[in-house]
């Protein structure tokens, strides 16, 4: 991002209730049960992005809309490409 300050409001929203296993889908949970984990937290879920080497912004401040004592989401900048070398590391795509 050669200093300039990256446009975070475009980039996807990801609040831990998203994949939370104790949450039904109807409390908001996004994702089967069997990949889900139990009570993630904005931190580790940023863990995971570095680790996956995503750029990505946790903010602390917003809250989810559902449930206001969930606090915190991450945005994180998600392209093509980069899902793809994440889930196929050897994809033809890949150069």
């Amino acid at each position: 991002m050669d200093g300039e300050v990256p446009n975070i409001k475009r980039w996807v929203v990801l609040y831990p209730v998203y994949i939370n296993s104790k949450k039904t889908v109807a409390e908001g949970r996004r994702i089967s049960v069997s990949k889900a984990c139990e009570n993630p937290t904005c931190a580790e879920i940023g863990d995971c992005c570095s680790y996956l080497k995503l750029p990505f912004a946790i903010e602390i401040d917003k809250f989810y809309p559902r449930d206001f004592m969930q606090r915190g989401r991450l945005r994180v900048l998600l392209k093509r490409r980069m899902v793809l070398n994440i889930i196929h590391p050897f994809h033809p795509e890949k150069n």
